[in-house]
């Protein structure tokens, strides 16, 4: 069952999970506690959202319906094993009997994870996404989750999956199970209002290469095509409004749905801009988002006599004037440098040191398996090296 209305794009929706879409619907989160029995929640966050009046605000909302709430915000930026690990110990000692990710993809991914690890006897690399792994996990002892996004990314809300760094062999893991899916999302445009221009455009961004990559990967799933397709004409609305003006709520509601799309989709696949950008974020700790965008262009290069026949229906979803590779390639190039996107990974600090690497840890990354072309540790090396260095095609 959903209601919508068009003017306040405020609505309630059940797929992939229970979504409560529109501005201040993050004021139900005590509320929604309650319906899931939740008395003692462990609210996860960042240590750039902690302190700010709106998680304040959230937090102190859920003390005042009477729930013994405390705050973890140990989360890095592209978050490891350590910050599972901590985020669990703080689980344990406060007996909490759910977890709220509130914040962006870090702090998701840090919340399910600890949903996750909380009452298991394994450790959380046993639940890689390998095979039927996730069986090993105890399901029942898997705490229920809440999320509310804070940024229009990742779509980690809509996840059943976290990734992880694990830091001795700085491997970006994908750990796994069904029940890691929370259990309600909110997508109150209100808490990404004052998400800083660059961070609009680089999480958007993010967003936008989950909807291509999973339009380009191979196989039969007309669902997530279609997702795909109008996840990308969202963002391609939405993404210059938000920038422009963060406060535009209308934008700013279209952006969350369509990372929340850009998650349900790669469903179907991902490819070689995550094979390559999941190395690079754990190595030299960029933004997954901005390194994305930074890559796109080049996989598109590589891709292009297996992505081609794939441009003419997202031409005319993008409306670019011209239906062939050429024509999307560019728009795309001009859509990056609307944002301010550097050209090559070395304007952000990254160099050829760990190309190796990089080739190596991204062959075994799962988006390889789903690239449009088979792609090697030689490959990937090659386009990482040509991320760096430049110039685009």
């Amino acid at each position: 069952m959903s209601s919508s209305d068009s003017t306040t794009l405020t609505a309630n929706w059940s797929f992939p999970t229970r979504l409560l879409v529109g501005s201040g619907r993050s004021s139900e989160l005590a509320a929604l506690c309650r319906e899931l029995g939740l008395r003692r929640p462990l609210f996860v966050t960042d240590p750039g959202l902690c302190d700010l009046p709106m998680t304040i605000d959230r937090v102190a909302e859920l003390r005042a319906a009477g729930l013994a709430v405390e705050i973890f915000a140990d989360v890095h930026g592209n978050p490891t094993g350590a910050d599972v690990d901590a985020g669990v110990k703080a689980c344990k000692n406060g007996q909490h009997d759910g977890v709220i990710g509130f914040g962006g993809g870090s702090a998701l991914d840090t919340a399910k994870a600890i949903a996750l690890m909380v009452d298991q006897e394994r450790p959380l690399w046993d639940f890689e996404d390998v095979g039927d792994n996730w069986k090993r996990a105890v399901a029942d002892a898997i705490l229920p989750v809440i999320a509310v996004p804070t940024t229009a990314g990742t779509g980690s809300e809509v996840g059943r999956a976290s990734v992880i760094t694990r830091e001795q062999d700085h491997r970006k893991l994908i750990i796994f199970h069904p029940h890691m899916l929370p259990a309600v999302v909110i997508l109150d445009p209100e808490v990404t209002r004052s998400l800083p221009a660059d961070l609009t455009a680089a999480t958007g961004l993010d967003a936008f290469s989950h909807c291509f990559e999973a339009w380009c990967a191979p196989g039969y799933h007309p669902m997530a095509d279609g997702i795909a397709l109008e996840g990308m004409r969202l963002i391609a609305e939405a993404l210059p409004r938000a920038y422009a003006n963060g406060d535009d709520l209308e934008a700013r509601t279209d952006m969350l749905v369509a990372a929340s799309m850009g998650a349900t989709a790669f469903q179907k696949g991902l490819g070689a801009v995550h094979a390559i950008s999941h190395p690079v974020g754990a190595i030299h700790h960029t933004h997954h988002g901005l390194t994305n965008a930074i890559v796109l262009p080049y996989v598109m290069q590589f891709n292009r006599t297996a992505i081609a026949d794939r441009m003419q229906p997202l031409a005319r979803v993008l409306g670019v004037q011209g239906e062939d590779f050429e024509a999307v390639y560019e728009w795309v190039i001009d859509f990056l440098q609307h944002f301010g996107i550097p050209s090559t990974l070395a304007d952000i600090g990254v160099d050829i040191t760990h190309a190796d690497d990089i080739g190596r840890l991204g062959e075994i990354d799962p988006p390889a398996a789903t690239n449009p072309v088979p792609v090697t540790a030689a490959d990937l090396r090659n386009i990482f090296m040509q991320a760096v260095q430049g110039p685009r095609a």
